[in-house]
């Protein structure tokens, strides 16, 4: 892997029907697909932009994270 390259996750789904006591099992979780994620810095400004692609690299979602705590998310949807 380069040092560059982002890292991959996996994107889990969990049927939340079965919760009853806060507590996930391994037979509730499916594996939905992969994200991968990068961090973006604004210094000056205090705001961190996180970009979460899928495995094309493709941009799913731009979540702006203020450094007072409070975020914004952007989701695109490439369906239509």
């Amino acid at each position: 892997m380069n040092i560059f390259d982002d890292a991959t996750y996996k994107e889990l789904s969990c049927d939340t029907s079965s919760l009853g006591n806060n507590v996930i099992s391994a037979e509730d979780l499916k594996i939905v697909g992969t994200t991968k994620i990068s961090i973006e810095e604004e210094t000056h400004e205090g705001v961190k932009i996180i970009l979460n692609k899928d495995e094309n690299d493709n941009i799913k979602e731009i979540k702006f994270v203020c450094s007072c705590g409070e975020t914004k998310s952007v989701i695109l949807d490439y369906n239509e």
